[in-house]
């Protein structure tokens, strides 16, 4: 048994796959061309956005966006200290100071009640993470935004596809950030991200800082200082075949998500807001903390794979010390860190595995 079985969705689409590989190959356009143009137009129309810009990485989405926001030195960032070190290391990169805010128990999102209290004359924008698959609490954030005047970037590289009250992901802030390393939602055959917004100024912008400040008439007239940050045309082509099925994929999630709904007990089981669609990245729930390594390591025993997202929140990682965060700051994303635990939950998830995952945790908990 596998966490995710990437060869097995491979193999299901793999004659789509390789015929889109070999079109790129035929036309020998590597870098941009028609793939990319073809593929930023199918995700806009998914994303319900006026644009999207490919780039190399979920990670060069969110430095990326902070910098066409023009987020610098003595600017700070409100975000989750429960996620993936990238979001911070961001904010971080453009010289930016992360401002962590707790995160809510039951969704694992930043917890919107206390946003407001963080916010400072430095604050320049809020950054909200879609944990999991599902989104974090939209409506009060752009409140809030709204009445401070600050930018909102949605990190949505684990939600391609979920909504909330019927918005999708990346559509509702000035900037959405996606992801689409080999294990998400919507996954490349490498690194690969892009950025949604409806502003064209901010899409402009972006399009310069990603090819080196290049002008579209003349690409070695350099408008500004950029970076190199462009989605290759095979990863392009192969993302274009999967974005046909995505819907279909994340159905397939949900659909194993409520299998261990109607299942399971004895764990705290993924908690779905109010107005969103969870389209169930992972699997997270949440294990007394007295338990969970004996859990892991029985589970182990019968060869059922868990991993644990996050171990350890952002504000005690080595690399973010220098902000002068201390244990205790924020209790819910500890006490979190102790308790969570990831189930297999990818579409292709045969229905004996997941039977035999459930049976196991049964067994555990009766012992």
């Amino acid at each position: 048994m596998k966490f995710l079985d990437l060869i097995y969705q491979h193999k299901l689409i793999k004659k789509e796959i390789d015929n889109a590989v070999k079109r790129v190959l035929d036309k020998g356009v590597f870098i941009g061309g028609k793939e990319v143009e073809k593929f930023e137009k199918e995700m806009a129309k998914f994303c319900g956005v006026k644009y999207v810009i490919s780039v190399n990485s979920g990670t060069d989405a969110l430095f990326l966006s902070l910098k066409a926001l023009g987020v610098k030195e003595g600017d700070e960032v409100i975000t989750s200290p429960f996620t993936f070190i990238a979001t911070a290391e961001a904010i971080a990169n453009v010289g930016a100071k992360p401002v962590f805010v707790d995160i809510d128990s039951l969704t694992f999102n930043i917890d919107s009640s206390k946003i407001e209290q963080k916010i400072t004359k430095r604050t320049k924008a809020i950054l909200p993470i879609h944990l999991f698959g599902q989104m974090a609490d939209m409506k009060r954030i752009m409140t809030i935004a709204k009445k401070y005047k600050l930018y909102v970037i949605e990190d949505t590289a684990q939600a391609i596809g979920a909504r909330y009250n019927n918005n999708k992901a990346g559509s509702i802030g000035n900037l959405g950030c996606f992801s689409f390393f080999p294990s998400k939602n919507l996954a490349a055959f490498g690194d690969g991200g892009a950025i949604t917004t409806n502003d064209k100024k901010l899409a402009d912008k972006i399009h310069l800082l990603k090819n080196h400040g290049s002008s579209k008439k003349d690409k070695y007239l350099n408008l500004i200082l950029g970076t190199n940050s462009r989605l290759d045309s095979i990863q392009a082509a192969i993302l274009r075949v999967k974005l046909k099925y995505l819907n279909q994929w994340n159905k397939k999630r949900q659909e194993n998500a409520k299998y261990y709904k109607n299942r399971l007990c004895n764990i705290q089981l993924p908690y779905i807001a109010p107005g969103n669609n969870h389209v169930f990245h992972q699997y997270a729930v949440i294990v007394d903390s007295k338990l969970r390594s004996r859990l892991i390591e029985y589970l182990e025993d019968y060869k059922i794979p868990t991993m644990i997202y996050y171990s350890m929140p952002l504000h005690l990682q080595p690399a973010l010390k220098y902000l002068g965060y201390k244990k205790n700051d924020f209790p819910e994303a500890e006490k979190t860190c102790k308790e969570i635990l990831s189930l297999p939950i990818y579409p292709e998830l045969p229905k004996k595995d997941q039977d035999f995952i459930i049976r196991k945790i049964k067994e555990f908990y009766k012992k």
